[in-house]
Formats: structure tokens, sequence, C-alpha cells
């Protein structure tokens, strides 16, 4: 049984229904990216702590860290020690209050700790924590 067609009953693809699907998945993948910390974890063995506890990050923050190598770190940038002490003068007055992370390797020299500690401590900032793993078979 063969069914004709007339020209004004023709198929075709409906735009309306795509157009929607694709603006859903790109609000979808900017949503998913914002959530994202960027580029604030660098690939740190961190040291284990069995005291460590969990907390919740600060929403405001900056994270400096020390690699094995000594290399130091401003929110993911590398950064030199004498920028460090520049940029560290202009946050402590912007804000003295301003919530500090060290991300130190576990293998990176305690003299370049000791270093960043102390510009940290010359510049005022109280609020500074270090970042550390649990013990693997904690619970």
């Amino acid at each position: 049984m063969r069914i004709t067609l007339r020209d004004e009953e023709s198929f075709e693809v409906q735009m309306a229904p795509l157009i929607d699907c694709v603006f859903l998945l790109l609000i979808f993948f900017l949503v998913a990216t914002t959530l994202k910390q960027i580029d604030r974890e660098l690939p740190l063995e961190l040291p284990e702590a069995a005291a460590a506890i969990d907390v919740q990050q600060p929403e405001e923050f900056h994270v400096i860290a020390v690699d094995e190598t000594g290399a130091l770190y401003l929110d993911g940038a590398p950064i030199s020690l004498t920028l460090l002490r520049s940029n560290l003068r202009e946050l402590g007055q912007a804000n003295p209050e301003t919530k500090i992370r060290l991300d130190i390797d576990q293998n990176a020299h305690f003299r370049s700790a000791m270093e960043v500690m102390d510009t940290l401590r010359f510049e005022g900032f109280n609020n500074v924590g270090i970042n550390t793993r649990r013990e693997p078979n904690w619970p």
C-alpha cells in the first residue's frame, strides 16, 4: 500500500528542540567548569598526618606551594621568593586576615618551607594552614 504525500506534507527536521538541547549542554558545561578550582592544586606529594582533620575550605584563600625542588608557586603560578614577598606585602596591606594555605611537598627541603613561613610571619599573616593528607590506613 503506497501513500502519496502532497507537497505541503513534507517532512522537516525540527530545529527548536535541537537548539534547546544545545543550550542546555552549554549551560551544563559552563556551570561544571566554574565549580572546579582552577590550577590551585599542583601534583605534590603531601606529608601524612595521623591527626589531620577535614576542614571546609574558605571561599577566599591563597595557596602557596613548595615542590620537591624548592620552587615556589602562588595560586598555581611559579613565583620567586622576592616577588612572593612583595605580593604578600600587598595582600597583607589590603586585608591582613587573608587566609593562606601552604602545600609543601614532603620531599622539599625544610629551609624552603621555613623561608615561606618566615615571610608570612614577617608580613603579619596569622591565618595560615598547612595542607596534609591522612595516613592510608586511617579510618
